[in-house]
């Protein structure tokens, strides 16, 4: 039996579904769970390539690989077509994704006995703010990326649309606003229901999601105990400068991270470490460029984030013990909020965008409902209850209404071919 399968391809997670009984169903695409981290580990030892939990453990074990993760954010740009030898094999990132959705498609069709030849895709409204070029090239790589994995033929569909196919009741005579913020991008969609019809009025969307809320409390509160801001002494002369942000920056981006373990990265962190004014600090950024421990620190973020997000809690801390004993990088709740304003602010604009694009004022929303893990950050969840006071919060679904919404969509032919 051949059906289309409904993939949520994330940023940090992917899930399929499928509509069973007239109901969406989640499919087990890990033993014992329906997500999968869109992680992928190239073992050097092994010469065997792992996927999701089973790539992060290896990363977390220290073995010898390399590992990648928020490649979706990559789409649209010229590294998706470079040929670069990664680990033991020569590979572009669109033959990586690929692979990445073939074992979805197999573990989908271990799990269910069905065949899935075709897939209806959840993608941003926008995978990059302000570039169109770069917009519609990122959907023809994740195309491309789809029919070397094995599809036959892929559609998509905006992911807050397909949120909102998947949403509850909405209160009468109003309408309802999907706020979608995923790994890399934040979207936006007003939508109405007429009984079983949902219908969507517009869509917006831009480029900021969890991983920029990492990068910047990596930036704030991480990568300055690695010499981030800190001063380095001339060479040639008396004085100093203040160390390059690029090192850093790269550093504090999921992305970019397996692209600093190069001998001319390495040089220079220990030429830092040489000439700095405080030496300790780019002697720890020479281990964990020498450890490749990168992604151990994105990874101590994200828990970190999540740590001092939870109710009622005042402070955390982020651990950094695997760069140094008993280094620790403290974070409370007033800095998170401090850190992310900028995210916070960019997020209330476009919602406040989206309703202008709709010519609809925020008393008409009569729902707000929160789609993906950073949706439920504090900073976001305030600036949609400054906006839209009286909307009923909707958070029940975050992790799973856009592959929901994909399944149910799927059964009734929806999608943009």
């Amino acid at each position: 039996m051949t059906q289309t399968l409904g993939i949520d391809f994330g940023t940090s997670n992917t899930a399929a579904a499928v509509l069973v009984g007239g109901r969406p169903h989640l499919i087990e695409v890990e033993p014992g769970r329906t997500s999968l981290p869109t992680s992928v580990f190239f073992d050097y030892d092994r010469k065997v390539t792992t996927y999701g939990s089973v790539a992060n453990t290896a990363l977390i074990d220290g073995r010898e690989g390399r590992f990648m993760r928020a490649l979706k954010s990559v789409l649209g740009t010229p590294l998706m077509r470079e040929k670069r030898q990664i680990a033991y094999e020569q590979l572009t990132l669109i033959e990586v994704v690929a692979r990445f959705l073939q074992t979805i498609r197999e573990r989908a069709e271990a799990t269910t006995g069905a065949s899935f030849k075709t897939a209806l895709s959840g993608r941003p409204v926008r995978f990059h703010s302000t570039d169109d070029l770069r917009n519609a090239q990122a959907e023809i790589d994740l195309r491309d990326a789809y029919l070397l994995a094995g599809y036959d033929h892929v559609s998509f569909m905006f992911e807050p649309e397909a949120a909102a196919l998947a949403a509850g009741p909405l209160p009468e005579g109003k309408l309802g606003l999907i706020i979608d913020i995923g790994g890399g991008t934040s979207d936006f969609s007003v939508f109405e229901r007429s009984s079983d019809n949902t219908r969507i009025i517009v869509s917006h969307g831009v480029r900021v999601g969890g991983t920029d809320f990492d990068k910047a409390i990596s930036l704030a509160q991480v990568m300055p105990l690695l010499g981030y801001g800190a001063e380095i002494k001339n060479e040639m002369g008396p004085g100093t400068h203040t160390a390059p942000k690029a090192i850093f920056n790269d550093l504090a981006s999921w992305e970019k991270i397996p692209f600093l373990y190069t001998g001319e990265m390495r040089r220079l962190a220990a030429r830092f470490h040489k000439l700095g004014v405080q030496p300790e600090l780019f002697g720890r950024l020479s281990d964990v460029l020498e450890m490749e421990l990168g992604h151990d620190i994105a990874f101590a973020v994200e828990a970190g984030k999540i740590r001092v997000n939870a109710p009622d809690a005042q402070d955390a801390a982020i651990d950094l013990r695997v760069i140094e004993k008993q280094l620790w990088a403290r974070m409370s709740a007033a800095q998170l909020s401090a850190i992310l304003a900028t995210h916070a602010e960019t997020i209330r604009v476009a919602a406040l965008k989206t309703l202008e694009m709709a010519d609809l004022t925020p008393d008409q929303i009569g729902q707000i409902v929160f789609v993906g893990g950073s949706s439920l950050m504090g900073v976001v969840e305030s600036a949609m209850v400054e906006l839209f006071p009286s909307a009923i919060l909707e958070r029940t679904e975050a992790f799973t209404a856009v592959a929901d919404g994909l399944a149910i969509a799927a059964s009734k032919g929806l999608g943009k071919a």
